[in-house]
């Protein structure tokens, strides 16, 4: 049988018509947001490792977390940091005044659950990074999550922000989209921010490229009872023609083909991405 689209898998699952690629009315950034010094001092600290700098011309770190108006007072949960790249830079800039609060891939999962290695390894991995740098990094902390079956971030309304970095594809592959986006709504304080950076779909591609339709992100989240605020380009990445034969895994950093076209796929660069700014909006 062959595959869902995208667009018309997520239709059926958030209840509306497959979204045509229209933007609504919302604001978007039409330049890069200003980098404050607090961020600039967290992309420098001394904890980051020279490889994830070298990705900052791909991930612009500065003007994300800027465009997302993160404080260094917020209370701050990231959705499954994987290997660190963004826990490097906001665990230091919530350490004196903020919470950093990793909701991690379960590093000890129930003996008999199938689980993929790499998410153990790396679970415990993170778990470890913060452990050890407890001294500089505040009240920094770990949780696990596990969309369907750990989907709990914290007490309702007790954080000034929810991230996620290119994750939305797994969640949606697990069938568990909507609870993440109910769970990121309930443990947001009213007027909180969920920022959501993920690779961006063309009309029709099929979930297991790695991309997703950004239509359908938000109105996934407006369901949820978020209100897109603003979105930005600070991500995009025209070269990207997404039509790659191992998905998005095909670019960098993964180069699922390993040498062959290597150059090809390193000169197109990381994917593009959407960069969307919700808030959540109490419901009536």
């Amino acid at each position: 049988m062959k595959s869902l689209t995208l667009a018309a898998s997520l239709a059926l699952a958030i209840g509306v018509a497959a979204p045509s690629l229209v933007s609504p009315n919302y604001a978007q950034a039409s330049e890069p947001a200003m980098v404050n010094q607090q961020v600039t001092d967290a992309l420098s600290n001394p904890l980051r490792k020279a490889a994830n700098v070298e990705r900052d011309q791909y991930r612009h770190p500065g003007e994300t977390l800027s465009f997302f108006e993160i404080k260094p007072s917020d209370t701050l949960v990231e959705l499954w940091p994987g290997g660190g790249w963004y826990a490097e830079i906001l665990a230091p800039y919530l350490a004196k005044e903020g919470h950093y609060i990793a909701a991690n891939f379960d590093a000890n999962p129930p003996e008999g659950l199938e689980v993929p290695g790499y998410r153990i390894r790396l679970g415990k991995a993170l778990d470890s990074w913060l452990q050890s740098h407890s001294d500089k990094l505040g009240q920094a902390s770990s949780i696990p999550f596990d969309p369907p079956r750990l989907v709990s971030l914290g007490a309702p309304n007790s954080a000034d922000a929810v991230l996620t970095f290119r994750n939305l594809h797994n969640w949606a592959k697990a069938g568990a989209l909507e609870e993440v986006f109910a769970s990121v709504y309930e443990v947001l304080k009213p007027g909180g921010t969920f920022g959501v950076v993920e690779h961006r779909a063309n009309p029709g591609m099929d979930l297991s490229t790695g991309y997703m339709v950004q239509d359908e992100m938000i109105a996934l989240a407006e369901k949820a009872g978020f209100t897109l605020v603003a979105s930005s380009e600070v991500n995009a990445n025209p070269k990207d023609s997404k039509d790659h034969p191992k998905g998005v895994w095909t670019l960098p950093p993964s180069l699922r083909l390993g040498e062959q076209d290597k150059a090809k796929y390193l000169a197109i660069g990381e994917s593009d991405r959407m960069t969307l700014k919700f808030i959540k909006k109490p419901k009536a």
